[in-house]
């Protein structure tokens, strides 16, 4: 069986032209003696016989002539020399690559005539480092200092009121580090809203309250009747610091609110948890349960 010759596309030779030479007559800098002398010397072919004549006698179209009938392990030998010639002579002129993505475009061609790829370049210079991702959400410093704002809040000698107040103002700043965006405390006619914040396309109104007994259910009727009073993409979050009374579930039918006592508070703090996925994991319980109160550390298993 005789060897496998090369078969080469209009667009392989278009771009062996494009690197080498070919179709101008020339190949390389090469004259026709240093032509000849380099195909013996390092390839132990006779380029200047006979059969590479059949297009004419330039360097050029004996190459054209041998790339068409010489068997391919031939071709990809000459092509690798070739390329190491010009790629020295390119480094000692100090000149840059012509043939955009020359090496990488020959190496396939390599491979498609059954040999490997070039060699990596040496002198090339390494791609920069893939830029370091910005950690999402906040930083471990802003979570810590928010742990401790609501632990020092538990030890607050000041009155209720005031740290009333100041339950509003960390759950606010709470959200907001979270992109919550969240609004502070405001009045309307004839209620009270402790802070409202966004959430995937609704916006919650937010009652908080910091007292250690748990809430009854006439004052989670209350905050509904505020809620049911609003647009339908309205809804709640009932945050009671301790917690809220078994016979006010028993009173009461939630809509469109959920809710949270200081235990969550902690253990979302804790725990590092973002209150956005709290938020939609408590959303989600409430709507497949009925229970507008799911503990986080029940969310959240570790």
């Amino acid at each position: 069986m005789g060897e496998l010759m090369a078969q080469l596309t209009t667009t392989d030779m278009a771009l062996i032209d494009n690197i080498f030479g070919m179709y101008g007559g020339y190949v390389l800098d090469f004259s026709n003696d240093r032509f000849a002398a380099f195909f013996n010397r390092d390839l132990k072919i006779d380029i200047y016989h006979d059969r590479y004549a059949i297009h004419g006698t330039s360097k050029g179209k004996h190459f054209r002539a041998f790339l068409e009938v010489a068997p391919n392990v031939d071709v990809v030998r000459t092509l690798i020399a070739l390329w190491e010639y010009r790629e020295a002579g390119m480094l000692d002129r100090g000149e840059a690559e012509s043939v955009p993505n020359a090496r990488q475009r020959l190496s396939s061609l390599l491979v498609k005539l059954g040999g490997t790829t070039l060699p990596a370049d040496p002198n090339a210079v390494p791609p920069p480092p893939p830029p370091v991702p910005e950690p999402k959400g906040p930083s471990e410093g802003v979570l810590a200092a928010s742990e401790q704002e609501f632990l020092a809040m538990i030890a607050m000698d000041e009155a209720p009121q005031q740290r009333g107040y100041a339950f509003e103002r960390f759950l606010k700043r709470w959200c907001d580090i979270w992109g919550l965006d969240a609004h502070a405390s405001f009045r309307t006619v004839g209620e009270q809203i402790d802070g409202s914040f966004q959430h995937e396309g609704s916006t919650y109104l937010v009652e908080a309250k910091w007292h250690a007994r748990p809430v009854d259910a006439a004052m989670l009727h209350g905050f509904q009747g505020k809620l049911l009073e609003r647009p339908d993409w309205t809804r709640g979050l009932y945050v009671s610091y301790g917690g809220f009374s078994g016979e006010s579930f028993d009173a009461f039918t939630a809509r469109r609110m959920i809710m949270m006592d200081g235990t969550d508070i902690y253990h979302a703090l804790n725990r590092r948890l973002d209150l956005a996925q709290v938020i939609r994991k408590k959303v989600r319980h409430h709507s497949e349960r009925r229970q507008p109160f799911a503990r986080v550390t029940d969310l959240f298993p570790v």
